[in-house]
Parts: structure tokens; sequence; C-alpha cells
């Protein structure tokens, strides 16, 4: 009887500490909330105590089920994790649920007050520690851009025939290590003229650098009309 009441408050409480962690993701319109954390808290309990009461003998190993939860709570954390070009969001709601079953896992074992305290822990991180790490992404961004040189704009003209030797004329005198080229695009001004146009980001103090590159096109015959711009 008393088992039976001990197993039934273990799972009770995976269920309600997944809950209060999952009402702090939903609070936030995140997309594992109150039943995604709820349930993973009350399935890694109930798989830890699959795994103390269902197996009995000599070669019995409790642990086993129980170790299994970690590995196995990464399948589901992986759904929610998406890249979008550049940038990979849900990995926060990823760890979230990986703690949620932690806390299922202390819940079903027993330790209810270190569940406990797990879950408050859990809640205070979402919560305290996030507009501390958007004030850090601020700093890194502000120091990024402070660290990079400004962009040129760099169009060049000719006549469509001397087209090759232009192009290679000009990305030659601006392939140097003060200067990076970021885009190159070419367009015909009028059917007779060909434009070629480049983003150029020159390093901090090595403006000056973007003069004397095309300093060397500027003197090529082919070349009709050269002119650069800060972006």
């Amino acid at each position: 009887m008393f088992e039976t009441i001990d197993i039934l408050s273990r799972i009770a409480a995976s269920v309600l500490l997944g809950s209060l962690i999952g009402i702090e993701r939903q609070w936030r319109s995140r997309s594992a909330g109150l039943r995604t954390n709820a349930l993973v808290s009350l399935g890694s309990a109930l798989f830890v105590v699959m795994g103390a009461y269902s197996f009995t003998g000599t070669e019995a190993d409790p642990t086993r089920v129980a170790a299994q939860v970690a590995s196995g709570i990464g399948f589901l954390g992986a759904g929610v994790i998406m890249k979008q070009g550049a940038s990979v969001r849900g990995l926060n709601t990823a760890a979230t649920l990986w703690a949620s079953a932690a806390v299922g896992a202390l819940a079903g074992g027993g330790m209810l007050w270190i569940a406990a305290a797990g879950t408050a822990m859990i809640m205070l991180a979402n919560t305290l520690l996030r507009p501390l790490s958007r004030a850090l992404d601020r700093n890194l961004a502000a120091a990024e851009a402070q660290s990079s040189g400004p962009f040129y704009d760099v169009e060049v003209r000719c006549e469509q025939r001397h087209e090759p030797q232009v192009r290679s004329l000009v990305l030659t005198a601006l392939s140097n290590e003060d200067l990076q080229i970021h885009e190159v695009s070419t367009s015909l001004a009028t059917p007779e003229v060909f434009s070629l146009t480049a983003r150029v980001q020159a390093e901090p103090g090595m403006e000056r650098h973007i003069e004397h590159a095309l300093y060397g096109a500027l003197r090529s015959p082919e070349v009709t009309a050269m002119r650069w711009a800060a972006v």
C-alpha cells in the first residue's frame, strides 16, 4: 500500500514539476510548452519507476532503463532545432526538454527535493539569464561593428569589347590583403558600354588603399569611367 502511494507521488511530482517548466516556456510562445515538458518529465519518471520495480533477480540492472532516458530524449530535442541560413533556432528549447527529462528521472527515483530544486534552477535560467544573454549579444555586435572597416561600391565602365581585360585588371587591383571583395556584379550601362560593380570592405584605417589599388586601373586606356563611394 505504502509502496503504491510512493510511486503515485513520484509520478504526480514529475507531472507537476514538468508543468511548471512548461508554463514558462509556453508563456514565451516556445514550440515545446506546457504539455510537452509535462509529458517529457512524466515519461522519464515512468521509465525510472519501471526500471526500479519491474526487473528483479541477481542479473537485473534497474539503472539500465533510466540510462536510456538521457540518450532517448535527444531524438525529441533534435526535432525542435531548426537551421535558418546562418542561424540556428531551438537550441534552448531542446536543452529545456533535456533538463525536464532529468527532473522527471529524479522524481521517478524518489529524489523529490532535488527534482524541485532542479525545476527552480531551470526556470531561473530561462528567465534571469535571458536579459543577460541579450546584453552580451548586443555588446558583441557593437564590438564587431567597430572592428570591421567600411564598405565601398566601386564601379568601372569600359567598352563591351574590352570587358574581359578590364574585369581582370580591376579584380587583380582589388586583390589586396587590406581589402576584401564581398560582391561583384556586371551589367550593360548602354548597348556598347560595360559596367562592373564590386562591393569592397577595407580594413580599419586602410581606406586609402582603395585609391592606390585602383590607380593603375585608372591609367588603363580601356577604362572609360570609374567611381567609388562609401556605402
